[in-house]
């Protein structure tokens, strides 16, 4: 199940972009434009991360991050215009984890997401060996065999091979991928693209079960025959 994140703010243009990035990024994205209706969503949904605007009507953002650090250990960060550091120090004081100030990079938003939950949740380790249809893919020997032959690959189509092999039938984004790649600031967004063709190529040519399939938009996928 994609990880949820409650975006709030009561600016509307801002709340859209925020989640239409986002979901391009695989999240799953509810919204709320005051203080209540966040709190009410973060209750009843217990969402993975918030995106929390710091001037809200009703309720404002410093309190509802009071109120949310009391209830639970949602990660949290606080998104707003105010860029005095007096600002930040107060919103990291009160419980906030990270600060973006508006305007912001959707790109760098989705960034800090990943990174904050990676810190907060732990990163899920793939398994040193994996097996799926005719791979077997060993991390520690950094080898591969497809139906029993090897295969050559190179680092970075080792690497993308044992992210999607670890989690086959699951897409994963292009962006994720990437970073896993390059880092958050790599401006190389065609390079998984480049190697997943390649991957293909030299799976096709074991003409082996899994494949690899493209999710128009997203990303990618390891399918395996049943």
């Amino acid at each position: 199940m994609p990880q949820l994140i409650l975006v709030v703010d009561d600016e509307p243009k801002v709340a859209r972009l925020a989640r239409d990035y986002l979901e391009k990024n695989g999240f799953r994205v509810l919204t709320a434009g005051d203080g209540p209706s966040a709190l009410m969503l973060a209750r009843r949904e217990k969402p993975d991360l918030v995106i929390l605007d710091l001037m809200l009507p009703q309720i404002d953002g410093r309190e509802v991050c009071r109120i949310l650090r009391q209830e639970s250990d949602v990660p949290i960060i606080m998104l707003t215009a105010l860029s005095e550091e007096i600002d930040q120090v107060t919103g990291l004081e009160i419980g906030a984890d990270d600060y973006i100030t508006k305007p912001f990079s959707v790109r760098m938003l989705v960034a800090r997401v990943r990174a904050l939950l990676r810190r907060t949740r732990g990163e899920v380790k793939a398994p040193g060996v994996v097996r799926v249809g005719g791979l077997e893919i060993d991390a520690e020997k950094y080898s591969v065999t497809f139906n029993g032959s090897p295969l050559k690959l190179t680092p970075n189509e080792f690497k993308l091979l044992h992210l999607l092999a670890s989690r086959p039938g699951q897409t994963l984004t292009r962006e994720s991928l990437l970073e896993d790649l390059h880092g958050a600031a790599s401006s190389l967004d065609r390079s998984v693209d480049s190697h997943i063709k390649n991957l293909r190529k030299k799976l096709e040519a074991a003409s082996g079960d899994p494949s690899i399939e493209t999710v128009y938009g997203i990303g990618y996928r390891l399918h395996v025959s049943p």
